[in-house]
């Protein structure tokens, strides 16, 4: 009998947040982020050690005797939640969730990926997985796996990275950052850095071999787009409530713009949208958490609904402010940039959705 999905947070997972949150808004404000941004290192000095070394939240993912937390996805989806609300850069979802998880396939095995599974829950190392960011968990096409030679175009992160995870065709290997070959791209969101990788066909540690490797890669993509979703609704939630304090302090003719019926529908509509997009993510999150075997369809049915929430969150906050919402001062296009990148982040929606129809047998009409 399967397990029923816990959507509620709890007590541990308010006060992470709470420490998360209180981070944040000390170390990494709007105008902070704005102030990095015309810089070529979006990434506030320090911040990182602050989350992942301090508050441990680098180590949530990994089991206390391979050196982390072990915590579970619920409370890395809380953290996400929060750099999602502060549309912060960090290569947090990259390098905590995705390659973390990925050696966590291999911890198993002991060896090299153990070693540097410990270094990353610590908050020492950063490993980025050599794979574009718009990779989905389910490969293109069947046989092709996550294989990729030669450099490696739309890395996520790159930029942060101390050791690739390169996926070449006899296995899985970690790369020293120094002996592979980083040129940085100009993103849509300045906020996630997007390089192209070539980490050599050669040299590196082998961690995995055969389809142990691509088992791997396929598990830390899978829980990438799902704690992704926790990502998105951290920013919708945060959009919408800008949104709300704007239209309650905003005044025309005498009255405050929120409320006239138009936008109170509008907004309304949105705060349903939230409701929804909380249930998905946390549902993703749990599944994750608790080995759930449906959790492929939980994180497809999060992913193909949160990342249009996530958009239209961002694109409701930039216009309901009105001329403010449009200037390069205000914040709300940082949010916007993060939700379109989001959108196609790990797989677009339209890929979740056809791998909906794949796993409940309901194929696309022809």
């Amino acid at each position: 009998m399967t397990q029923p999905l816990d959507l509620l947070y709890s007590e541990t997972e308010d006060d992470l947040r709470a420490a998360v949150r209180a981070l944040l808004a000390d170390r990494a404000g709007h105008q902070t982020l704005l102030d990095r941004i015309e810089t070529d290192d979006p990434y506030v000095p320090g911040l990182w050690k602050s989350l992942a070394g301090d508050i441990g939240a680098a180590g949530l993912l990994v089991p206390e005797e391979l050196g982390g937390q072990g915590a579970s996805h619920r409370e890395a989806a809380v953290v996400l939640e929060e750099l999602g609300r502060a549309v912060t850069p960090l290569p947090y979802l990259t390098s905590a969730v995705v390659a973390t998880e990925t050696l966590l396939g291999l911890a198993g095995q002991g060896g090299p990926a153990a070693e540097l599974l410990a270094a990353l829950a610590s908050g020492e190392r950063v490993a980025i997985l050599a794979v574009p960011f718009s990779t989905a968990p389910q490969p293109a096409a069947a046989g092709t796996g996550f294989v990729s030679e030669g450099p490696v175009r739309g890395v996520a992160d790159a930029v942060a990275a101390d050791v690739f995870l390169a996926s070449r065709p006899d296995g899985l290997y970690a790369v020293p950052a120094a002996d592979a070959v980083v040129t940085p791209l100009t993103p849509l969101d300045l906020t996630r850095p997007l390089a192209v990788v070539d980490p050599g066909s050669a040299g590196g540690t082998r961690l995995a071999d055969g389809e142990a490797a691509r088992a791997a890669v396929r598990r830390g993509l899978l829980a990438g787009a799902g704690l992704l979703a926790s990502e998105q609704l951290g920013l919708a939630e945060r959009c919408l409530e800008e949104t709300v304090r704007h239209t309650r302090e905003r005044h025309q003719f005498n009255r405050p713009v929120g409320s006239f019926q138009a936008l109170k529908h509008r907004m309304a509509q949105l705060w349903l949208d939230l409701v929804g997009a909380r249930a998905a993510a946390r549902a993703a999150a749990d599944a994750l958490a608790t080995g759930d075997p449906d959790a492929p369809l939980t994180v497809a049915v999060a992913q193909a609904y949160c990342s249009k929430v996530a958009v239209r969150a961002a694109e409701e906050c930039v216009q309901l402010h009105g001329g403010i919402g449009m200037t390069w001062e205000h914040p709300a296009h940082l949010a916007l940039k993060r939700a379109k990148s989001d959108q196609v982040a790990l797989g677009s929606a339209g890929r979740h959705q056809d791998a909906i129809a794949a796993l409940t047998d309901l194929p696309a009409p022809e």
